[in-house]
């Protein structure tokens, strides 16, 4: 399992940098993740999806289907990838801490 570090962030992550213990993620280790992503920085609309996805996961035990995300937001799928170039199951669920999905989100 490797170690991730970035600044004063450590984490264990999995081969393809998904968090090993979500319970870990805070606001910090989302901004070192988001590193890894090509996003600079985290706006306001990065926050809007990264909360979604959380709240869904912590609902649903799932990553929600890539319609449902951007319905529910609001963002066109072409925003979510303008946001999060890796796209939703790979960019923006690995900044959220949420596993690494295993079918189409």
């Amino acid at each position: 399992m490797p170690l991730f570090e970035w600044k004063n962030v450590k984490i264990q992550v999995d081969e393809d940098g998904f968090m090993e213990n979500p319970e870990e993620w805070n606001e910090e280790v989302a901004l070192a993740l988001a590193s890894t992503e090509d996003v600079a920085e985290l706006t306001e609309e990065h926050w809007k999806l990264i909360n979604y996805l959380r709240d869904y996961f912590q609902q649903y035990g799932i990553a929600p289907m890539i319609r449902k995300l951007c319905k529910e937001t609001g963002f066109p799928l072409k925003k979510v990838y303008e946001l999060f170039p890796s796209g939703p199951a790979k960019g923006a669920c690995k900044v959220a801490g949420l596993a690494k999905p295993t079918g189409c989100v």
